[in-house]
C-alpha cells in the first residue's frame, strides 16, 4: 500500500552511517540539509492521500484492488504516461520548484530490464525472476527506489584489474546468502532514500565474457556495511529570503561506500555476465527519460516567467529585441514538450509488451533539453539584467538605516514595489547565478549519463535506414548499396504465340 510522509520518514530513521560537511549525522530527516528534500518526498506520499490530489497521484490496482502510485505503475498504454505527466506536474507544482530525484524518474530503470529477461535467462533464469518480484514490490510497498551508477572510476586508461579494484564495484566473494560487494557509487539523494538499483557504470571490460564487475542489484540502504559521505548541501548556507531555491530543492548527492555489503540472492538482478550489463547500459534510460526530460519544463517556465516579469515591469517587453530573446525561450520550452508529447503519441511496443515512449523522439528530445539549457540561462540572465548579480541582500531592505533608500530606488510603479522586485531578482539570481544554479546546470548535463551517451542513444535508435532509403529512391540507385540485393524484375507476360 501507498505510505505516509510519516512512514517514510521513520523508514529511513535506520541508523545508516551518513557523514557531511565533516561530521556524523544522528538524524538525517531532522538535519537542516536534508530536511528540505526528505519533507518534499513526505509530501509526495501524503499527496497520494490528500484528497486534492489522490485522483492525481494513485490508481487503484485492478488485480488486488490495492491503492497503488502513479508514479511506479508499469506503462501498458498511451493513458499511463499520461497519468505519469500529470502526477509529476502535480508534484512540482505543489512543491513550487523542480525535484529531479525523487523515484518517478529512477523506478522506470528496472522496467528496462524487465524488457531484457531472455538475457537474464541466458544468465540464470533466477536473475529474471528477482526482476519480477521486486518491480512488483515496487508498487506494493512503494519504497524512496533511486539510482546508482557511476563509480570513482580512477585511471580510465586502464581496465580496473589493472589498477586498485575497487574503483569499480565489483563482487569479492560468494555465499550461501547472496554475493559480498566491494566499491562506491555515486547516489543523487542515497543517504535519504529506501533502496537503489545499483548497476555498472559505463566501463570497458575487454573481451571478457564474464566479469566480477558486471553485476547489479537492488540495494537496501540501511544494510550494514554502508557508509553515506555527502557533499556539503546549499540549504543553510545563507537566509532563504535571498536564496529561495538553493534552501528548497538541494538534492544532496552522495558517495556510498560499499564496504563488504551482502546482497542477497534474491536482490540480485544480473551477476557476471557482460552481456547483460552492456544490454542495461545501452537500454537503462529508454523509460526513465521521459520524467528526467519532463522536468525540464518546468524549469523552462521557470526562467521564461522570470525573465518576462523582469521585462514587464520596466516596459522593455515592448522591444523587438526582448521579444525575440522571450521567444527564443519559448520555442525552447515547446521543443522539450513537442518531444516528450510525440514520443507518446507514437509510442512502441517494448520486448516484454509494456509500452516506450518512441525511442528516437525521447532522446533527441533529451539531447535538445540538456545541451541548449546553458544558452537558455544565459537568455534568461540577459533578459533579467544586470540587477540579479548587484541587488542588496533581504537584511539590507529592512534595516531601518537602508530600507528607505532600497524602497525608492527598487519601487518603480504601484504595481511593482520594492519589496516584490527584491524577491523576483532573489529568484532569478538563485536560479541562474548561485552556486545552486551552477550546480544544477552541471547536474542535468550528468544526471542520467554524460553528453556523449546522449547522443550515442540517438544513434542506436535513430532510423538511419529509412534516410538512406530515400537516398537510395530519389537518386535511382542499386539497393547494393542498403546492403540488399534489388528486387527481381517482373516475369513478362505471355505473348499469343507463348501461350
Amino acid at each position: 500500500m501507498i505510505r505516509t510522509g510519516q512512514q517514510y520518514i521513520d523508514s529511513i530513521r535506520d541508523g545508516r552511517m551518513v557523514y557531511i560537511n565533516g561530521e556524523r549525522v544522528r538524524d538525517v530527516p531532522s538535519h537542516p540539509m536534508f530536511k528540505p528534500l526528505v519533507d518534499i518526498r513526505a509530501r509526495i506520499y501524503d499527496m497520494q492521500h490528500d484528497a486534492a490530489t489522490r485522483d492525481i497521484m494513485s490508481y487503484s490496482d485492478p488485480v488486488t484492488g490495492e491503492i497503488c502510485a502513479v508514479g511506479n505503475k508499469l506503462p501498458y498504454t498511451q493513458d499511463d504516461w499520461h497519468a505519469k505527466r500529470r502526477a509529476t506536474d502535480a508534484v512540482l507544482d505543489d512543491v513550487g520548484g523542480v525535484v529531479t530525484r525523487v523515484g518517478d524518474e529512477t523506478v522506470g530503470e528496472m522496467w528496462s530490464l524487465y524488457d531484457g529477461q531472455d538475457v537474464l535467462n541466458e544468465v540464470d533464469p533466477q536473475f529474471s525472476a528477482n526482476i519480477k518480484r521486486h518491480i512488483d514490490r515496487t508498487i506494493q510497498a512503494d519504497p524512496f527506489h533511486v539510482s546508482a551508477n557511476t563509480d570513482p572510476k580512477g585511471d580510465r586508461s586502464k581496465r580496473p584489474q589493472d589498477q586498485d579494484p575497487d574503483m569499480l564495484l565489483h563482487v569479492v566473494k560468494e555465499t550461501d546468502a547472496g554475493i559480498v560487494v566491494r566499491g562506491a557509487k555515486y547516489e543523487t539523494a542515497a543517504a535519504y532514500a529506501n533502496q537503489a538499483f545499483t548497476k555498472p557504470t559505463i566501463a570497458n571490460w575487454g573481451d571478457s565474457q564474464l566479469s566480477d564487475y558486471a553485476v547489479g542489484f537492488i540495494c537496501d540502504l540501511g544494510s550494514p556495511n554502508l557508509k553515506f559521505i555527502c557533499r556539503t548541501g546549499f540549504a543553510g548556507r545563507a537566509p532563504i529570503e535571498d536564496y529561495p531555491l538553493s534552501n528548497r530543492f538541494d538534492e544532496v548527492d552522495t558517495l556510498v561506500i560499499f564496504d563488504d555489503v551482502l546482497i542477497p540472492w534474491e536482490n540480485v538482478l544480473f551477476y557476471r555476465h557482460t552481456r547483460a550489463a552492456t544490454f542495461i547500459r545501452a537500454t537503462l534510460h529508454r523509460y526513465s527519460a521521459f520524467a528526467f526530460v519532463q522536468r525540464n519544463i518546468k524549469l523552462a517556465d521557470m526562467m521564461i516567467g522570470a525573465a518576462l516579469l523582469n521585462a514587464r515591469q520596466t516596459g522593455l517587453d515592448k522591444q523587438q529585441a526582448v521579444q525575440e530573446k522571450l521567444a527564443t525561450l519559448a520555442v525552447y520550452r515547446e521543443g522539450i514538450n513537442a518531444h516528450l508529447t510525440a514520443s507518446i503519441a507514437m509510442a512502441e511496443r517494448s520486448p516484454a509488451g509494456l509500452l516506450m515512449p518512441n525511442q528516437s523522439l525521447l532522446f533527441t528530445g533529451r539531447v535538445a533539453a540538456c545541451s541548449q539549457l546553458h544558452e537558455m540561462m544565459h537568455i534568461a540572465r540577459e533578459l533579467c539584467g544586470g540587477q540579479i548579480c548587484v541587488t542588496p541582500d533581504a537584511a539590507a531592505f529592512k534595516h531601518p538605516e537602508t530600507a528607505p533608500w532600497l524602497e525608492k530606488f527598487y519601487s518603480v510603479n504601484e504595481n511593482w514595489v520594492a519589496d516584490d522586485r527584491r524577491k523576483l531578482l532573489a529568484f532569478a539570481r538563485d536560479m541562474l547565478n548561485s552556486d545552486y544554479a551552477g550546480h544544477r546546470l552541471t547536474f542535468q548535463l550528468f544526471a542520467q549519463s554524460p553528453p556523449f551517451a546522449h547522443l550515442a542513444a540517438v544513434y542506436r535508435n535513430y532510423d538511419w535506414d529509412a534516410a538512406a532509403a530515400t537516398v537510395v529512391k530519389s537518386a535511382g540507385l542499386s539497393e547494393r548499396v542498403l546492403g540488399r540485393a534489388p528486387a527481381a524484375a517482373p516475369a513478362p507476360a505471355p505473348t499469343k504465340a507463348s501461350a
